[in-house]
């Protein structure tokens, strides 16, 4: 069997896999700091049209302002969450692995609104959670 370079094992839990970035995590935090501006468009939205999303009986009902303030909130979580996994900060990986997971959460919320925007950024915040809490086993049988 052929030895790896040190090159060749960096990110993919090698002995310097905490200088670099492995592409899941860097992919999730790109996808972090692209949902985090969308979600920030659609607390927007809903702060500035009222009347813009509509749900009928829901026991998550709140004022469309509430949610708006919400999804701004998050929104601006989500962003600083990508840019510390981005620059492979110590917390960004479960910063941004609680903020997928808030996300997550208030999306399942806001279904009934926009069914055609949340079920997507739920997917999104997914695969942003799968992306940051994988691990993979190094060759020298570390993780």
């Amino acid at each position: 069997m052929a030895a790896m370079s040190n090159e060749a094992r960096r990110g993919h839990g090698g002995p310097d896999s905490s200088e670099r970035l492995s592409g899941a995590s860097l992919f999730a935090g790109a996808v972090l700091m692209l949902s985090g501006p969308l979600s920030i468009l659609m607390g927007a939205a809903g702060i500035a049209g009222d009347n813009l999303f509509a749900a009928s009986q829901y026991a998550y009902r709140f004022d469309l302002t509430a949610w708006g303030w919400i999804h701004i909130v998050v929104g601006l979580v989500l962003v600083i969450a990508g840019m510390g996994v981005v620059t492979n900060k110590s917390w960004g990986r479960g910063a941004g692995a609680a903020a997928a997971a808030i996300s997550l959460i208030t999306q399942f919320m806001f279904v009934p609104y926009y069914p055609l925007w949340a079920i997507p950024m739920m997917a999104l915040d997914l695969l942003i959670i799968f992306a940051l809490t994988r691990f993979h086993v190094g060759t020298n049988g570390g993780w």
